[in-house]
């Protein structure tokens, strides 16, 4: 059937593509390819997929065409909160289509739809636009979503729901249904989950029905079950995944282990969170007499549990990957596996597939081999309590294996940089939170040499296993990360020129190298550093070895995380199968549609991670507000605009706004051409770069901002400001 599918799909772009092709709807289109009334499903079937894929578009009358034809594109929306969209394209490399707000119609974030191109961009630039394609939505292929989460709220006529997400513009009008189809009858201010009815007119607001009431808002958990609910997280195994989980044996069994190598004896620790409570990698280094070293990285081996069609595979299939929330871990496996056989804890056996790389003294890989073993832990180390050993001269075993550790993955890190590689790497910042959930302190978390010595032997596993697995044509799923759009990269070099940096060709990956070296440390660093990111693609999975641009390796997969990722489970098979040397097409299919489904579920979990470490941070701030104790926090400012000052409060990773009107110690003048405000009696400046120290003044939930006001001396004793000694609080030491 799927022959005759692609042979179906063929035979209608022929059709279309024939010079002398006039608009046909479906039944002419059947009639002309000869397809009878019993094959009719079929044509419906493929002319869907065409029509889903942009490779035809539907016209008036349910009319069949070519979408270059008509000036049509298909692909993905992205609405930004101000109303106005983009819209990503099905086919790779063509540029994003600009989506007036007035031209959305019904249509909402992450819907699949068809829009009409309205100006080109010469045109556009030609007006004084911003260069862009333009487009106006047509059709709606595919909503995203059939529900969403919001506040209840009433007007004196009716009740409405605010949606959660700010990039759902609209409200949604609902009837509060009668008791007995809700347990609990929601009241205004409730967290509620709304089903959207077909909405047809942009003129009219969307109505839906309340199919769950999750609680007041301000009650503890409901803002993290909100965030649940709204990216559709699972919050439950199924009992046939748990009843097969509950087979597996708590401990390794001498009968586990055979085949298997022996490094029991072995010296391998492994270094995590603080508040980690799995542990999917370890790790242990030796030098070699003459110069060099031996790396040995061993991860769980999940697929010693996890059997393919299995109930637990189907379900991590599913998942995808764990989702880690600031106030729990959604799981991709039920705890008797992932915090408990496949865990790595100290003192236990445990299975593993370790990596073991051979290292010239001057960083090159001299050989590589891999196996099915088992470890024994010999400790668990923290990030900070590795840290402090490398702080400080070894004297004994673990503190010496450390430090040649770090000799080794120093060695890694400088080499990777000298090859090309971009230093993209973020600070953390980790939201604690009390008994009850709420936040109490917000921690910023350095990329310091006890996380580089864990991540360049990952690194280095994962490009090990790649260019294995590519070098005896295996198939398997890569991470790959590929070169980005020249005009995205121009865009990104006149953001960068606008912060009057100098700065030349982007497109070479040296330049791009010395422009991140020159922002280490400055107060625009995190802006600039975001905007490029966004210049670039974004990483995914892939069943072809397409490289990382970011990384700047050729060969580069997933191995070291198989407890919270399915695309590291699938490498694990992958890798166990080097003698077998075929494997069929249907295999290879699997794969791609495997890449695809987890890099779906890779970015719905980074966005709700995002969402709720944002939603947390913003509770904080509005605590402190009702306590009326705000706390004075490091800021720099990293924009001027006419209405205020963008900054960037670096300790808790935040970006917020000074208004223009909170500056009441004079009247201030805006200056675009130097981007700074002046003070006209005081001469006091406010220019991109300076430090200042600011004070939560408003928070605006709904929309995601956080308003501040600068502390000076009799600011904070005016407006009851908390010290700036007591700053110290937010920062990790």
């Amino acid at each position: 059937m799927k022959s005759e599918n692609d042979q179906l799909r063929q035979q209608i772009l022929r059709l279309l593509s024939a010079p002398k092709y006039r608009p046909l709807d479906k039944a002419e289109l059947g009639k002309a390819l000869g397809r009878k009334s019993g094959v009719r499903m079929g044509l419906n079937e493929v002319l869907r997929q065409l029509e889903q894929s942009g490779e035809i578009a539907r016209i008036r009358k349910n009319r069949y065409v070519l979408p270059s034809e008509a000036d049509l594109v298909t692909g993905k929306l992205h609405v930004h909160q101000a109303g106005y969209a983009f819209l990503t394209r099905e086919k790779p490399g063509e540029q994003d289509l600009f989506i007036a707000a007035e031209n959305t119609g019904t249509a909402m974030h992450g819907d699949k739809v068809v829009a009409r191109i309205t100006r080109d961009e010469p045109y556009s630039r030609a007006r004084g636009g911003h260069g862009r394609t333009e487009g106006r939505i047509i059709r709606i292929l595919e909503r995203a979503h059939d529900s969403l989460v919001g506040t209840l709220e009433q007007s004196k006529n009716f009740f409405y729901v605010v949606p959660d997400d700010p990039r759902i513009v609209h409200n949604v009008y609902v009837q509060i249904p009668p008791q007995p189809p809700l347990p609990t009858r929601p009241n205004r201010g409730d967290k509620v989950v709304v089903r959207l009815e077909p909405w047809e007119s942009r003129h009219v607001n969307p109505e839906g029905q309340i199919i769950e009431v999750l609680g007041p808002s301000s009650a503890p958990g409901v803002d993290m079950l909100s965030i649940i609910r709204k990216y559709h997280l699972p919050t439950q195994f199924p009992r046939n995944v748990l009843e097969e989980a509950e087979t597996i044996p708590e401990t390794v069994g001498e009968d586990m282990l055979e085949g298997r190598e022996d490094l029991r004896d072995q010296f391998i620790v492994t270094i995590d969170p603080d508040d980690a409570r799995d542990f999917d990698d370890a790790i242990n280094v030796e030098r070699l007499p003459g110069g060099g070293w031996r790396l040995g990285v061993h991860i769980a081996d999940v697929a010693a549990y996890v059997k393919p069609g299995a109930a637990l595979d189907r379900e991590a299939y599913q998942r995808g990957n764990s989702v880690y929330l600031p106030d729990r871990v959604i799981p991709m496996l039920p705890e008797r596996l992932s915090n408990g056989v496949c865990s790595l804890k100290p003192g236990v056996n445990r299975l593993t597939h370790s990596a073991f790389i051979e290292f010239t003294k001057d960083g090159r890989t001299k050989s590589c081999r891999f196996a099915r073993t088992v470890i024994r832990s010999a400790r668990r180390l923290t990030y900070r309590e590795a840290y402090a050993i490398l702080q400080s001269p070894p004297n004994d075993q673990l503190s010496e294996r450390l430090h040649v550790a770090w000799e080794l993955a120093s060695f890694l890190r400088k080499k990777r940089f000298q090859q090309g590689s971009l230093d993209l790497d973020f600070p953390e910042v980790k939201v604690r939170l009390d008994d009850e959930g709420k936040p109490i302190l917000l921690e910023r978390i350095e990329n310091d040499e006890s996380h580089q010595l864990v991540e360049e032997f990952m690194l280095a596993a994962n490009e090990a296993v790649a260019r294995e697995l590519k070098n005896r044509s295996i198939p398997a799923i890569y991470r790959v990360h590929e070169n980005p759009d020249l005009e995205k990269l121009a865009e990104y070099r006149e953001l960068v020129l606008s912060y009057n940096y100098k700065v030349g060709d982007v497109t070479n990956r040296a330049e791009l190298q010395r422009l991140l070296a020159s922002l280490r440390g400055k107060p625009e660093e995190q802006a600039l550093k975001i905007g490029l990111l966004k210049s670039l693609k974004r990483a995914r999975y892939a069943p072809q070895p397409l490289g990382h641009y970011g990384l700047a390796k050729t060969n580069y997969t997933h191995f070291t995380s198989p407890i919270r990722r399915y695309a590291d489970l699938v490498v694990h098979r992958s890798l166990a199968e080097l003698e077998q040397t075929r494997r069929s097409r249907a295999d290879m299919g699997q794969l791609a549609s495997t890449a695809e489904h987890i890099s779906i579920t890779e970015r719905v979990a980074a966005e709700a991670e995002m969402d709720s470490v944002k939603m947390k941070k913003l509770e904080f701030f509005q605590r402190q507000l009702e306590a009326r104790d705000p706390q004075i926090f490091r800021a720099a400012i990293i924009d001027v605009r006419n209405y205020g000052l963008l900054v960037e409060l670096p300790d808790v990773l935040l970006t917020g706004l000074v208004h223009v009107s909170s500056l009441k110690d004079d009247f201030y003048v805006f200056h675009p051409t130097q981007r700074r405000f002046i003070g006209r009696l005081s001469r006091r400046r406010f220019s991109v770069g300076d430090q200042l120290r600011v004070f939560v003044a408003r928070v605006d939930v709904f929309k995601r901002q956080v308003d501040f006001a600068i502390a000076d001396e009799t600011a904070s004793k005016r407006d009851g400001a908390r010290p700036s000694t007591r700053d110290k609080r937010v920062r990790r030491n």
